[in-house]
């Protein structure tokens, strides 16, 4: 009887789980998800007439879920033209934005609509509106101030510490707005979109890497409009090959010596003296020829710069700081110099009283290493100079000075009282024992710098002598 009753409850279990899990409950249906609302603020006012760059302000809610976002538009009916733009919906979870608003006509009606997004995606079917005015932008401008049309450059295949690049300065203005990027290209290449207007291009935006090339600049102002010309120059690249030894530049102009010197040295004589000196037969004629093109510096390992003759504030013919930044380039990209004369360091700061210090971005500075440049008096003492670090001494040739004032000795040499580092003494001046000049006696009158790139040296006295 028992295992009956077992048996039978067993049964009756199993057959309760079969009903209790065969068995659909009985479900409501879900509550339909309700769009978002979307409201404008009132500003601007509707109608009024403003600036192009408006900033919009909204706000959404939502009775059933979350607002997830916005998406704006607008549309620009140009009202002298007669025609409109579409700008198309796009997606932001910001409750506030500025926008430039396009404004080709010289009125341009905008309608501006946006509509909140919820949390299930549905979209405010009555999106929000704001209508206004905007006159007509007017477009930025770019101009390039360096470098200038047709400018030469050297170039090498990567950039160093010394030759960053081909220098790249240009302005823009924007006559009723602000500008707020701007973009250089070189030839056809995609625009390079930066925020500052003095940069360096690097070699790899060059194809063929010498030769001519278009360098290109716009910009865009804060209403969206870019300079629809911008500017351009031409530049032409040359790569150095130094395969050549030394190039002598002649600058000593033999009629601005002393009167009173005998014999007076003639053009053939001086070019006679440093061929000796260097082993270099010819010479490049400053005064006929001009400064060297830089498909001929390009050749040379040295140049080697001398202008013996007498310098004063009122002819100016030592024409070397006017060429100067042809120098630097060259000295940039592994090019040797030798620069000599009479007042050759004063005639770059030739109206400032001397001593004088040179600062950073100074050629003297950056590229001699010199901090301060003296001068001595215009009464003749300089009797010639003591080597060192190897160089020989040497003597004033009395017989080229020996009329007076001069009396067999030079004036007006430049002296080197402070430099910076990797430089060495090549010449310390010497006067004569009872001169009364002994605080010149032992002063640094020839520098030499030892770079990682280039070397270059500075002989403050004119060398002919």
């Amino acid at each position: 009887m028992k295992s009956v009753i077992k048996t039978l409850c067993i049964f009756m279990g199993a057959a309760f789980l079969i009903y209790l899990f065969s068995c659909e409950r009985n479900t409501s249906p879900a509550n339909p998800n309700f769009p978002p609302n979307t409201t404008i603020a009132n500003i601007p006012v509707d109608s009024s007439t403003i600036f192009a760059l408006v900033t919009m302000h909204w706000d959404g809610e939502d009775d059933d879920g979350f607002i997830a976002g916005y998406q704006y538009s607008y549309i620009t009916y140009h009202q002298d033209i007669g025609d409109s733009a579409i700008h198309e919906w796009e997606n932001t979870t910001e409750t506030s934005l500025t926008i430039a608003f396009e404004s080709s006509d010289n009125l341009n009606f905008q309608k501006f609509y946006v509509r909140a997004v919820d949390n299930m995606g549905d979209v405010d079917p009555t999106p929000a509106e704001k209508h206004f005015y905007t006159p007509k932008t007017i477009f930025p401008e770019a101009e390039i101030l360096s470098p200038v049309n047709n400018e030469k450059f050297f170039t090498l295949e990567e950039a160093t510490d010394w030759w960053p690049g081909i220098k790249l300065i240009f302005t823009a203005s924007d006559e009723d707005g602000e500008v707020v990027e701007f973009a250089w290209a070189v030839d056809d290449g995609e625009w390079n979109w930066v925020q500052d207007t003095l940069l360096y291009i690097k070699p790899d935006n060059f194809d063929p890497l010498d030769g001519e090339h278009k360098i290109r600049v716009t910009c865009r102002d804060n209403t969206n409009l870019v300079a629809p010309k911008g500017d351009s120059v031409i530049v032409n690249l040359i790569r150095p090959t130094f395969d050549k030894r030394i190039l002598i530049v002649d600058e000593t102009i033999e009629s601005n010596f002393p009167a009173n010197i005998d014999p007076m040295p003639t053009d053939a004589g001086v070019d006679s003296f440093y061929a000796d000196i260097f082993g270099i037969e010819e010479s490049w004629d400053f005064k006929q020829n001009g400064m060297p093109p830089k498909e001929v510096l390009g050749q040379y390992k040295l140049v080697i710069w001398h202008a013996d003759n007498l310098y004063t504030t009122e002819n100016k013919v030592h024409k070397l700081p006017q060429h100067i930044d042809d120098i630097m380039d060259y000295l940039n990209v592994g090019g040797d110099f030798i620069m000599s004369g009479w007042k050759i360091l004063k005639s770059f700061a030739d109206t400032d009283p001397f001593p004088r210090a040179f600062e950073e971005g100074e050629f003297i500075h950056d590229y001699l290493h010199i901090t301060q440049v003296d001068e001595t008096a215009k009464i003749s003492d300089f009797i010639g100079a003591e080597g060192s670090g190897g160089f020989s001494d040497i003597s004033v040739d009395s017989a080229k000075v020996a009329g007076f004032p001069y009396n067999g000795m030079l004036n007006y040499i430049n002296l080197m009282p402070e430099r910076a580092g990797f430089t060495d003494k090549m010449y310390i001046y010497k006067n004569k024992l009872d001169s009364p000049f002994g605080e010149y006696r032992g002063q640094t009158c020839g520098l030499r710098y030892y770079g990682s790139v280039f070397d270059a040296a500075v002989l403050g006295f004119p060398v002919y002598f």
